[in-house]
């Protein structure tokens, strides 16, 4: 996608130092990339150039409800459209810390208002049956690869990793069973964190790996697909939806409802709040209050099934 040559410069730059300084991912700098592509190729249609730095300071907050508009009636959604405006408003925060403007309009324009919705985890019984080995006995799979999904669906509950935090995991990183009894995790922003492991998790790596057919080194990734590269998390999401169907529960009980599982599990044991956003890797406490609402919904919930007069 072109850009007016001082707004391209600008851009690479920004993305430099978000790699550099706020430690992103590539796969969020190519997402900001985008957002703040999308946003100046509106600009440049809108407007009928391509925008310079000295015209995007002159930018009006109708310009950018326009923007807005024009992303609405191609069906892009509230929570889309906010990150696409957080980006756009990113870049120009960047373009005025670095005297190269201001672009006010960005500022004076209220984001679309997200919905709220609560993480749906599922039900104590229902996670441990997910992570139960025998429930895959029937499958006419390689006995590795059942336990090697076998290990990971009890890694995402026993540890409430991300998906892209248990298949980023490289060999040396998991302890041997009786050697430790913990991992170390790669979250997001490259940010690494230590997380508590069961040992019946890892007696259940170490099954996996010995019986996986490709060799393992310590710096390589430990789960493995069919042909012996990284695995993808859609092989995951595709063994949790035959899953899903064998034990009859519901759409929402997804790998990343086995991470919101875990932190209601905990906080409805009496777990601490701050240990969990701690063990979660969140970087906010207001990311994690909000198991807090799940836990009080589950509680209004059975009041309301079992009081006589709810």
């Amino acid at each position: 996608m072109a850009f007016a040559k001082d707004v391209a410069t600008e851009i690479e730059r920004w993305l430099v130092h978000l790699g550099a300084e706020r430690h992103m991912s590539p796969k969020t700098l190519e997402a900001y990339r985008r957002d703040v592509g999308q946003f100046l190729a509106f600009m440049a249609e809108h407007l009928g150039s391509e925008p310079t730095l000295k015209r995007l300071a002159t930018l009006k907050p109708q310009d950018i409800r326009a923007f807005m508009a024009a992303r609405r009636s191609a069906g892009i959604g509230s929570r889309s459209l906010m990150r696409g405006l957080a980006g756009a408003r990113s870049f120009a925060r960047f373009l005025e810390r670095n005297g190269k403007g201001k672009v006010g309009a960005l500022a004076a324009v209220r984001a679309p208002k997200v919905a709220k919705t609560l993480p749906k985890p599922l039900a104590i019984a229902s996670a441990k049956r997910i992570s139960d080995v025998e429930l895959r006995a029937g499958e006419e799979r390689e006995p590795w690869v059942l336990a090697r999904d076998a290990a990971i669906l009890a890694l995402l509950y026993g540890s409430g990793l991300r998906i892209s935090e248990a298949l980023g995991l490289v060999r040396k990183d998991v302890p041997v069973p009786g050697k430790g009894d913990a991992i170390t995790v790669t979250g997001k922003g490259n940010k690494r964190r230590m997380v508590p492991v069961l040992p019946q998790v890892l007696t259940l790596i170490a099954d996996y790996v010995s019986a996986c057919p490709y060799d393992l080194p310590a710096d390589a990734a430990l789960f493995r697909g069919a042909k012996g590269r990284q695995l993808s998390p859609r092989i995951v999401q595709l063994t949790m939806a035959r899953l899903r169907g064998a034990l009859g529960l519901a759409d929402t009980a997804t790998p990343h409802a086995l991470r919101h599982s875990f932190a209601t599990h905990l906080l409805a044991r009496g777990g601490d709040l701050r240990a969990i956003q701690e063990l979660l890797g969140h970087a906010s406490l207001s990311t994690t209050q909000i198991y807090t609402a799940v836990d009080t919904e589950r509680l209004l919930e059975a009041y309301r099934s079992a009081h006589p007069r709810a």
